[in-house]
């Protein structure tokens, strides 16, 4: 005898729940991580900023550095940084040379690569050029 599977508009409806429940937490990921960077003095210049290069979670500035910020919400800070394939991180340096290029008091600024993991019960962990190494 098979389980009874729920009907078309049940499944449908709790994948949706749960893409709606998955957003939410992402964008509280994101403010908390705003937060987080602005009490370490840096400038929040975008969230979830759309570039015709892709999405950046957080876009932020101190001194002549501008931070493209990816925000992940995992159980270990090594699970926050292998979430970011090589592709991800490519596309992501490429939106932050975009941005950078077509702002004018950003055209000088140094594009680096950041990571704010979170993990619940613990600080934040914001990880400065996070994926150097593979540029």
């Amino acid at each position: 005898m098979s389980a009874v599977r729920p009907a078309r508009p049940e499944r449908q409806a709790q994948r949706q729940a749960r893409g709606a429940a998955a957003r939410l937490s992402g964008r509280r990921a994101e403010v908390v991580a705003a937060l987080w960077l602005m009490a370490k003095g840096y400038r929040i210049l975008g969230f979830r900023l759309a570039t015709p290069l892709g999405e950046i979670d957080l876009l932020a500035q101190r001194g002549g550095v501008l931070a493209v910020v990816e925000v992940k919400s995992r159980t270990s800070l090594e699970a926050a940084l292998e979430a970011v394939t090589y592709e991800q991180r490519a596309r992501l340096r490429r939106a932050g040379a975009h941005v950078a290029a077509h702002r004018a008091g950003l055209r000088g600024a140094v594009v680096r690569l950041d990571l704010i993991a979170l993990a619940p019960g613990r600080r934040p962990r914001h990880v400065v050029n996070a994926w150097m190494g593979d540029q």
